[in-house]
């Protein structure tokens, strides 16, 4: 009888032993990626649970950038804030800044991974001198452009596109051979191809090393003014791509838009719709050659138990390692972000034949951050509406970017 009673009890504690070795942390993981992005995450997500079978990634798509503040906000005071999520670059110093984030940098420092990245990649990360992101997804807007629209509009030769006239003309040009057909000249650029112009005409909206709001300065009024008329003035840009960014794309993509500037993001769709009628070429040098860094990195909520942020992080390093940055690269068309990814095959063989994704990393040697003090946020927020005013004609542009440079800076002294 006591020989049983030790064996079930050692057979107990195995399984005991077994059940607490094979026990799962559970990570929730709030994400950005839909579509062909969101399958590629999820092939990175269930490699990494292969590798790591106590840790469990519950990957959920929120939706875009501006969706995941609002519902971060919202699930803070709640207490249904997830553990991990993707942040975009120049959003999260709001949450840092407030004790949201748990500093990753002592997590980063012991890791081998902060030799691996870019120094443009570590930068991004970094708020008031500490790592409160790592990044995951990095990209530049680029100018793409469908050469059949242009051949049909009798620009078998594409012409130079570095310059605002240049641009212009080219969408002119299209806008009177295909108008009639339903085709526009250049999409209406979204917020993140507006930096990227703003930053082409020599200024910005925010100077990301001093902090100076730059909304009304003379560079950044001309490149608004400039924006501006392609819609309400010069008539190539659709309006429905200035009231719906993701309208202007998804026209692009249908063959019904002779120009875009949009995210390197969009690469591979872009790819898939346009074939071989798909050029990429850097964005316009108007007045210098410059252009934004932007995508996202993952945080870690600082309310997350220790062992959850733990398991967290190493699901973080994970997925800017080398072999997942490759898969990541290779899929999606965003920019590498570790120096090895590069030597990966599976990158190697996404180089091969593809001049769009080359341009878009020669693109990096112009590339610069953005800032990303608290304001940054609520600005970004609000930018929306104030293009959509100058866009449609319905308000001066130098009046409103004065009026909005106002707002900027009370809101930041009202925050500070």
């Amino acid at each position: 009888m006591f020989d049983t009673l030790k064996t079930v009890a050692a057979t107990s504690l195995l399984a005991l032993s077994s059940n607490a070795a094979f026990a799962e942390t559970k990570v929730e993981f709030w994400h950005s990626f839909s579509g062909n992005s969101g399958e590629v995450l999820d092939g990175i997500v269930a490699d990494f649970e292969a590798a790591n079978p106590d840790i469990n990634i519950d990957a959920q798509h929120i939706g875009n950038y501006n969706d995941i503040v609002t519902k971060l906000q919202a699930a803070i005071p709640a207490r249904r804030a997830p553990d991990a999520v993707i942040m975009e670059v120049t959003r999260y110093g709001l949450f840092a800044d407030r004790g949201v984030l748990t500093d990753l940098t002592d997590y980063l420092e012991a890791d081998p991974l902060k030799d691996e990245l870019f120094d443009f990649a570590r930068e991004v990360g970094v708020y008031d001198g500490k790592n409160f992101i790592v990044p995951f997804n990095s990209s530049t807007p680029v100018l793409y452009v469908n050469t059949a629209i242009f051949a049909d509009a009798d620009m078998e030769d594409v012409p130079a596109l570095t310059t605002f006239d240049e641009i212009l003309s080219a969408a002119q040009q299209v806008q009177a051979k295909l108008g009639d057909q339903g085709i526009s000249g250049i999409a209406a650029p979204g917020q993140f191809a507006r930096w990227g112009l703003i930053m082409a005409n020599e200024s910005d909206l925010i100077d990301s090393v001093s902090g100076e709001i730059l909304i009304d300065a003379p560079n950044t009024i001309e490149a608004y003014e400039w924006m501006a008329s392609l819609v309400h003035e010069h008539g190539v840009a659709s309006v429905d791509g200035v009231t719906k960014e993701n309208n202007g794309r998804d026209a692009f993509l249908a063959g019904k838009v002779g120009m875009m500037m949009n995210s390197t993001g969009n690469y591979r769709r872009s790819k898939t719709a346009l074939g071989d009628d798909l050029l990429v070429l850097p964005m316009p040098c108007n007045k210098t050659c410059a252009a934004p860094i932007g995508g996202a990195g993952i945080g870690i909520l600082s309310t997350s138990a220790p062992e959850v942020k733990d398991a967290a992080y190493k699901f973080i390093s994970y997925a800017a390692g080398a072999g997942s940055n490759a898969k990541w690269f290779a899929g999606t068309g965003y920019m590498p972000i570790n120096k090895h990814t590069k030597d990966q095959p599976v990158a190697e063989e996404a180089l091969k034949g593809e001049p769009g994704i080359t341009v878009a990393i020669e693109q990096l040697s112009v590339a610069r951050g953005r800032p990303r003090p608290p304001v940054v946020t609520w600005m970004r927020a609000s930018e929306y509406d104030m293009w959509q005013a100058m866009a449609l004609g319905q308000h001066d542009v130098a009046q409103t970017l004065k009026d909005f440079a106002s707002q900027t800076r009370a809101e930041e002294a009202r925050t500070n």
